[in-house]
């Protein structure tokens, strides 16, 4: 990879610096025109590895001599600085040493180059130190060898020299150094010069003797840097070198520039800090929310205050005869549109019930016929189980983006991972000989870096056989290998750890090696290499007498983030895991190689396993595979599946035993419903089964979420209706000469306009909900409203069908269950009262509409709903990936050591689409961040982004083709050459005589190619493999991130930046929110660039962002959806009310009162807002319906005198099937789904539903009636007249109470009289 390549490239900038010295005896002429030596001397003897040959210089105290003809040219060329004129110029090198210091600098130009004043100063040192006239003033020669030539001469060789440098003088140098970047990483080119320092504790000092240390297999010889202070001395004639030095933000020229911005903190423009978030909305110091909320609840509070003090002034007056109204005999339009509604709807319903009920197999048959018909069609039924499709829509940004960048440069690679940490091992100190005493921690010992080569061996050597393929799957077949892609073996994947430092190798791992540092011998082992190495991971060989080199056996390095996690700031060394990473290709799921990496990565998953089972006693291991998200989800669902069974169960045998009326114990099996119940079940299940197969003929995908959540819906819809008939139907006393089959047309006229209310405003809601652009919500909602009104349509016919069918039964005396066998004697059953209608009655009524309790209870609610708006204010928005996941899953504990131990966030792509001319000066000035580039160009503004990481959520900048490619270009770098003979690509790695021509030759301090040579040589760039020659080739690096089209036009590029450790949902939405931001900002710069499309854009991308990309509008789409909902529920209930408006608005507030209760309890019982909460609670919102509509029809069609006697009535006779229908339909299922292992079905699904039936239950059966009973509407006189008409007590009910008709249902229907002028008829109930 080009990262390789500049670190290798750094570690040169000592390498040929050739210097020279001598001590007294040795240099004993310090002046002004004296050389210390000149010429080469061959090898140093005392350096048995060097990655570069390099020849020492011989002794030569003597004067500097005249440079003329070759070798002045030479000096013109390498060293500028030194030139005199023509006849004026002298030195103490030779042509050889400027043709040896020319190739060393052409390694570290590559980097420096970025950066003029930093080049400049960087040769400036090493050519004075070989080439300075005055070479003696500052150099004092100290060791020497001696050696004879082939030809017998005898020569003196230097192997080490004093080099004496004024202090502000190697300040200065350094400092116009220190700030240059590495492009391909991100990192400081100064963590390589420093070698066992890195960037945080360089200095220039350290810069200094890093470059003149032999042992770091570059430099030729050892340099002892001596800086002395401005006013110091040193005596003998030695006087410190005190050169020219340029400021990295002053050009170097007139025509130059100065360092840019990314290189150079003092060529940065005065950069605005970012506007800062808005403080918090506070009045005084109490939070905003909370007082307005507070002053809410007061104002309401008053307002209804003043509304009871009005009321009661206002009977007062009517009670003294004063401002009585007369009462009117006239109904309005609006009391005649609904007494003709009612009329109508009850009419049909009435006929239909009778044909049905009069035919009932028939029905039952066509019914079952369509059901069987549309359920045929989950044979083709597609489960969605990929997240991406089911929470991103195929048209959102983010899905349009990774088809983009999938298309262009193949999807994001897959990652393999294991976290490594040791229980119990004790730190420990060490004494290093190269850094002093440092901390180990305990998981960096010897015992422990041994199983983990031992297991990454084993993972390394993997054969998995496909049976599909007949053949072996290995590593080798599946890796990303960075620098081979196309014929990889197992030493070029990608593997990162901190073995890598050895190149996988124990033996080099158990190395030991005596070393004499500062004049103090000791031994050193992994431990030097290692903090070598985290210093330094660019390096090919260390300072250390192992001699080992830093880089991984792909060829990369391994930065220690990689390799190491849980430390603090950059003390590596007392890390607390180990990270071990596999990097494999990512495949479309078409591609056969897909089948492969996911048999790889199932074995991976074994073995890994085996492993932590096997030493479970002395490591904890978190690791994850590609494949483990989805994999983990389906495992918990299937595992899941019996939980929910069990939960649909009870609800099955609560409603077929609940149904019965259980008259007498004798006639138990009779009287019982466990057929009918067991066919209203039917009957909701194949609601649920037609909408499925009907969408699955259609070809709409289906998911996991919709067969565990739908029937959940339609069940406690469907089981309300179900109760709400077959309850009205036992109270209600057949007629004199009234058949069964029209009693059951008489109920089903009296209820189905109830039924029919809350049904079709559930089915409009949830098809209005499908409006969303959310997968997962919008399939749900479209299986919802179509299940929801199958499931009312075969209410009416099947189910009124059975319970005709069941009546029969009852009546013949015929055994439930065994319809064969009857009793003895026939006849109407005997009517029972239950328990639930007369405790509603006697007791519940009383005290829930006492005067007192009534004004507590609307105070109450007043005050949970305030409240509840400031808590739902608070929820947290988004959904943390460790709640995807079961409790007893390996993932759970890989995201928290993920976030616990892992330093460095992930990587973001910013991806340019085609439209941009990168081939122009302009084009190329626009992107870059060297020298010449604009100041808003994209690296530079990713750059600035990377100064505020806690508004960008961005850590390292971007790394940048563009500027690496430059300085490949570069004359002095000896990259990019062409052939004498054929005219094509040289490689640096050929130094024959064939590739004498640069590419460029222009050696301003500015290079950019010509349009022609831009074209030429960007292909020769990506696919030139970086070495220590040219660190800066493209393979590896930068070969996928650039997509060129046919005629080599950019088609698309990517430019890597890596965002800031991400911990929660709200930080990875806010670091996607902020990324788009820059990115936005980045396109309208560059779409300023002349000859760029307008349709050209710059968007950011990363894997993650699919997910959390929902949570950016989620709040605004789920107010949507909800408002979408409500607004059809509201009216609906007033078209089928006869537009009564009042009854809406009740209806509506009481819904949004328990949706925004709903949301405030979701903050206390710790759920977050997400898109599976949003389906819950556009469920929710059908369920609420089932809660309030049936009780406010009920209170609406009511004709007692008074709005409390009407609420007393509504709750008695609809409060009860409710009641029974809805809430303990869906408790006891519930409280089942609490012992599920998948925490989503425990949270979303346990708590949510649960908060959602008990604040339905609350609202609907104590709210609602209370606000009824203050606010609903008034009698209508067509309500009174019915009254006034109703006939006298007909016959008395088995319990002694008085059947009687009750006009407000049916005109003939029967109704009792209560015992008191304000208690509600005691119709016949049964729990």
């Amino acid at each position: 990879m080009a990262g390789a390549g500049p670190g290798a490239d750094l570690m040169l900038w000592g390498i040929t610096v050739l210097g020279v010295g001598a001590t007294t005896a040795l240099t004993g002429t310090h002046q002004a025109g004296y050389c210390s030596f000149y010429d080469q001397c061959g090898r140093n003897p005392e350096v048995n590895m060097s990655l570069l040959w390099s020849p020492v210089p011989c002794l030569s105290n003597t004067p500097a001599r005249l440079l003329k003809d070759a070798t002045l040219s030479k000096l013109k060329e390498v060293c500028p600085q030194l030139y005199t004129g023509e006849n004026t110029t002298y030195a103490c090198c030779s042509y050889n040493q400027l043709v040896a210091l020319q190739l060393s600098l052409a390694i570290s130009q590559a980097i420096l180059t970025r950066c003029p004043a930093c080049s400049k100063n960087f040769a400036n040192i090493h050519c004075q130190n070989i080439c300075s006239p005055n070479q003696s003033l500052f150099i004092n020669v100290t060791r020497i060898f001696n050696r004879t030539t082939i030809q017998g001469t005898r020569q003196v060789g230097v192997v080490e020299y004093q080099c004496f440098y004024n202090q502000s003088f190697a300040d200065q140098s350094y400092n116009s150094c220190k700030g240059i970047r590495i492009p391909a990483t991100g990192g400081y080119a100064i963590a390589s010069m420093c070698g066992k320092y890195g960037a945080t504790l360089c200095t220039s000092q350290r810069w200094l003797d890093f470059q003149g240390d032999s042992s770091n297999g570059l430099a030729p010889l050892d340099i002892d840097f001596q800086l002395v202070p401005a006013n110091g001395a040193v005596g003998e004639g030695v006087m410190p070198l005190d050169s020219k030095t340029w400021r990295c933000s002053e050009a170097i020229s007139a025509e130059g520039e100065p360092c840019s911005c990314l290189d150079c903190a003092e060529s940065c423009p005065q950069i605005p800090a970012p506007t800062p978030q808005p403080p918090p909305f506070k009045v005084g110091s109490l939070d905003g929310v909370l007082f307005v909320c507070c002053l809410l609840f007061c104002l309401l509070t008053v307002l209804f205050g003043a509304f009871l003090v009005w009321r009661c002034v206002s009977r007062s007056r009517q009670a003294n005869g004063k401002g009585r109204q007369r009462q009117r005999d006239q109904m309005t339009c609006s009391e005649r549109l609904s007494q003709a509604t009612h009329r109508i709807l009850g009419e049909m319903f009435r006929r239909w019930g009778t044909i049905v009920a009069s035919h009932p197999v028939s029905v039952i048959l066509v019914s079952a016929v369509v059901v069987i018909g549309l359920s045929c069609g989950m044979v083709f039924i597609q489960l969605t189980t990929d997240p991406v499709e089911l929470w991103s829509s195929p048209d959102s940004q983010a899905r349009q983006e990774k088809d983009f960048y999938d298309q262009n440069f193949g999807p994001f690679f897959r990652t393999n991972q294991v976290i490594l940490t040791a229980k119990g091992l004790p730190s420990y100190t060490y004494d290093s000989l190269l850094l002093g005493k440092k901390n180990f921690s305990g998981i960096l010992s010897m015992a422990v870096l041994l199983d983990l080569l031992e297991l990454q061996t084993q993972l390394q050597e993997i054969e998995v056989w496909s049976e599909k393929d007949g053949r072996n799957v290995t590593l080798k077949d599946v890796c990303y290998a960075p620098l081979n892609p196309s014929n990889a073996s197992a030493t070029d994947c990608s593997v990162n750890s901190l073995v890598q430092y050895f190149q996988n190798n124990r033996t080099r791992l158990e190395m030991t090696a005596s070393q004499t540092q500062g004049g103090q011998t000791g031994m050193v082992d992994w431990k030097d290499h290692f903090l070598y190495c985290v210093n330094s991971p660019l390096s090919f060989k260390d300072i250390t007498n192992l001699q080992l080199s830093c880089m991984a056996d792909y060829g990369a390095p391994v930065f220690p983030f990689l390799a190491v996690g849980g430390y603090t700031g950059e003390d590596y060394s007392e890390a607390q895991a180990l990270i071990l990473t596999f990097s494999l290709n990512n495949y479309l799921r078409s591609d056969p190689r897909y089948a492969w990496v996911l048999l790889w990565e199932q074995h991976f998953l074994q073995v890994v396993g085996e492993f932590q089972r096997t030493h479970a006693h002395t490591y904890t291991i978190a690791y994850m595979a590609e494949r483990s998200l989805e994999d983990e989800i389906n495992r918990t669902t299937a595992e899941d599946i019996p939980i929910f069974a069990i939960s649909y169960l009870v609800i099955f045998l609560y409603i077929a035993l609940a149904l019965g009326e259980y008259s007498s114990c004798r006639r138990i099996l009779v009287d019982s419903k466990v057929t009918l119940g067991l066919g209203g079940i039917l009957v909701v299940l194949g609601a649920v089964f037609s909408s499925m197969g009907f969408y699955a003929y259609v070809g709409l995908p289906s998911s996991l979420i919709i067969i565990e959540v739908v029937p959940f819906l339609v069940l406690a819809v469907g089981a309300d209706n179900i109760f709400i008939f077959v309850l009205e139907y036992q109270r209600s006393v057949r007629e004199p000469g009234e058949r069964r089959e029209q009693h059951i047309g008489r109920v089903l006229g009296t209820v189905a306009p109830s039924m029919l209310l809350c049904s079709f405003s559930e089915a409009t809601c949830f098809f209005l909900g499908s409006l969303t652009r959310m997968p997962a919500v919008r399939i749900f909602a479209l299986n919802a409203a179509l299940a929801v009104l199958f499931d009312f349509l075969l209410q009416m016919s099947m189910f009124v069908a059975l319970v005709s069918l069941d009546a029969r039964r009852q009546e013949a005396a015929r055994l439930d269950l065994c319809c064969c066998h009857r009793l003895s004697k026939a006849g109407c059953p005997a009517r029972s009262a239950g328990l639930l209608r007369p405790f509603m009655q006697r007791i519940y009524n009383p005290v829930l509409l006492n005067r007192v309790v009534r004004a507590l209870v609307m105070l109450l609610f007043l005050f949970m709903f305030c409240a509840g708006i400031y808590l739902a204010l608070q929820v947290p928005v988004g959904l943390d990936q460790e709640l995807t996941m079961p409790k007893d899953s390996y993932m759970v504990q890989y995201f928290q050591y993920l976030n616990q131990y892992f330093m460095v966030g992930l990587p973001t792509y910013f991806v340019t689409t085609g439209g941009y001319n990168f081939s122009t000066w302009p084009g190329m000035n626009g992107i870059c961040s060297s020298t010449g580039c604009d100041n808003n160009s994209l690296t530079q503004k990713i750059q600035y982004a990377t100064s505020f990481p806690n508004v960008s959520y961005l850590a390292i900048p971007a790394s940048s083709w563009v500027d690496d490619f430059i300085d490949w270009l570069h004359p002095l770098s000896r990259c990019c050459r062409i052939s004498s003979s054929d005219s094509q690509f040289c490689p640096s790695t050929n130094t024959t005589a064939s590739c004498p021509l640069n590419c460029m030759r222009n050696l301003s301090e500015v290079i950019r190619p010509s349009v022609e040579q831009f074209n030429q040589f960007l292909p020769w760039f990506l696919h030139d493999m970086p070495n220590l020659n040219c660190p800066k080739g493209g393979l590896g690096a930068y070969d996928t991130a650039v997509k060129l089209g046919p005629d080599g036009e950019i088609q698309a590029s990517r430019f890597m930046a890596y965002h800031t450790p991400l911990t929660n949902s709200q930080e990875y939405t806010a670091a996607l929110r902020a990324s788009r931001a820059l990115a936005t900002n980045i396109t309208n710069s560059m779409r300023r660039v002349p000859g760029t499309d307008p349709n050209f854009r710059v968007f950011a991308y990363t894997i993650t962002y699919l997910y959390y990309e929902q949570y950016l509008t989620i709040v605004n789409e789920g107010l949507f959806n909800l408002a979408l909902c409500l607004v059809p529920t509201f009216a609906v209930c007033c078209v089928l009310l006869g537009m009564d408006l009042r009854s809406g608005l009740i209806n509506l507030l009481t819904i949004i009162m328990i949706l925004v209760d709903t949301v405030g309890a979701m903050t206390l019982w710790d759920i977050s807002y997400n898109a599976i909460s949003l389906i819950n609670l556009v469920t929710a919102v059908g369920i609420s319906v089932e809660f309030v509509s049936h009780l406010t029809r009920a209170f609406a069609v009511s004709t007692q005198p008074t709005r409390l006697e009407r609420a007393k009535e509504a709750t008695i006779n609809m409060g009860s099937a409710v009641f029974a229908g809805v809430a303990m339909t869906n408790l006891p299922g519930i409280v089942v789904l609490a012992f599920a292992k998948a925490q989503l079905i425990q949270i979303f699904f346990f708590r949510l539903n649960l908060l959602i039936t008990l604040l339905g239950l609350l609202h609907g059966l104590v709210f609602l009636p209370v606000l009824l009973s203050y606010f609903g509407p008034s009698p209508s006189p067509a309500a009174a007249l019915a009254k006034a008409l109703q006939p006298e007590p007909e016959k008395r009910s088995s319990e002694g109470s008085l059947t009687v008709r009750n006009p407000s249902f049916q005109d003939k229907e029967e109704q009792s009289k209560g015992r008191g002028s304000g208690d509600p008829p005691m119709a016949s109930h049964r729990l």
